[in-house]
C-alpha cells in the first residue's frame, strides 16, 4: 500500500494518474488530504481516501496503518514546514513503513544558501536519512510553471524582463514532467535509499527566456538585470508588502549564485524521454 500526501494538489495528483497509467491498481493507493469533500474524483477511482493533517500527529499515526510506502509531498507553510516533515516523518517510521519518499528541491550548495525557506529541504532530507528507514529523496529544480506566476509577470512581452538574477541560470523542468517521473519511480518496487536530482537537460539564463518568448510572440522581449536595491524599490511601488519581498529577494539572489544550475540525467531516465525544453514549456505555460 502506497499513501500519497497532498494528493488533491498539482503534483499529488500527477503522481497518481501516472501511477494508475502504469499499471498499478487503484486499491494500493490511499490517498491523504485535508479536505475529503475535495477527493471525490479519487474516491470515484476506487482509492482509498484518508483524513489527516501535517499538524496533527495523531491523524498521520492513523492514516500510516498498514502503509508500506510513502510520499511526503513538501508541506505549504513556511513557518512550521519542518516541524510538519517531523510529523509526517515520525509517524510513518512508528506505523512501520518500509519506505519514504520525499519531494525535495534541487539546490548546489546548503552551505552557501540566502533563501532560509530553501534550507527546510535539506532539515527534511536529515530527518528522513537519519530515521532508519529506506527512502527516495526527489530533488525537483525550480518549476518552469513559475514563469507563468511571479517570475515573469502578465505584462513580460510590453515590459520585458526585469529582475535581480544576474547571468544566473537553472535547469527549470515542467512541474508536471517532475511529477510523471515521480510517479514512475514510485510505481516500481525500488526502494533503495537514492537521492534523484531532477532537472532539465541544460540550464536557461533569464536572457535564454527572454530570447525564447521574442521567437514564440515574434516581440522583441528583453531581459534586464537589476540591482537588489532598485527591484526592491520598483517593487514596493508596485505595492508588493514588505514581507514578501524578504521571501522573494533572497530567492533571486541564489539564482544568480547558480544555486539551481545541476544538470542531471536522472529525469529523462525516469521519464523515459526528454523533458520539455524551455521553448516548448513557455508555449504551454503562457498559450502562445
Amino acid at each position: 500500500m502506497l499513501l500519497i500526501t497532498g494528493a488533491t494538489g498539482k503534483m499529488g495528483g500527477i503522481v497518481i494518474e501516472t501511477m494508475l497509467k502504469n499499471g498499478i491498481s487503484s486499491n494500493q493507493i490511499v490517498a491523504l488530504v485535508r479536505d475529503e469533500d475535495k477527493a471525490t474524483a479519487l474516491k470515484a477511482k476506487g482509492i482509498d481516501v484518508r483524513i489527516g493533517d501535517y499538524d496533527n500527529r495523531h491523524s498521520l499515526d492513523e492514516a500510516m496503518k498498514g502503509i508500506d510506502k510513502v510520499l511526503l509531498v513538501s508541506g505549504l507553510d513556511t513557518s512550521k514546514l519542518v516541524e510538519q516533515h517531523r510529523n509526517v516523518t515520525d509517524a510513518a517510521k512508528g506505523a512501520g513503513v518500509k519506505c519514504l519518499a520525499y519531494t525535495s528541491n534541487c539546490l548546489k550548495d546548503r552551505e552557501t544558501l540566502v533563501n532560509n525557506i530553501m534550507r527546510t529541504h535539506f532539515e527534511t532530507e536529515d530527518l528522513i536519512i537519519a530515521s532508519g528507514m529506506n527512502y527516495l529523496i526527489f530533488r525537483n529544480v525550480l518549476y518552469m510553471d513559475s514563469m507563468a506566476g511571479y517570475m515573469l509577470g502578465k505584462d513580460v512581452l510590453e515590459k520585458g524582463i526585469n529582475l535581480p538574477a544576474g547571468d544566473g541560470s537553472v535547469s527549470y523542468a515542467l512541474r508536471s514532467d517532475e511529477a510523471e517521473a515521480i510517479g514512475n519511480v514510485l510505481s516500481t518496487d525500488n526502494c533503495a535509499s537514492r537521492i534523484f536530482n531532477f532537472t532539465n537537460t541544460r540550464t536557461y539564463s533569464f536572457e535564454d527566456v527572454a530570447n525564447a518568448l521574442s521567437e514564440l510572440s515574434g516581440k522583441t522581449v528583453t531581459y534586464t538585470p537589476l540591482t537588489m536595491d532598485i527591484y526592491i524599490a520598483e517593487a514596493r511601488t508596485k505595492g508588493v508588502p514588505k514581507h514578501a519581498l524578504e521571501m522573494i529577494a533572497p530567492f533571486y539572489t541564489d539564482i544568480a549564485n547558480g544555486q539551481g544550475s545541476t544538470v542531471s540525467t536522472d529525469l529523462e531516465e525516469a521519464l523515459g524521454r526528454k523533458p520539455v525544453d524551455l521553448k516548448s514549456g513557455l508555449k504551454l505555460l503562457l498559450n502562445l
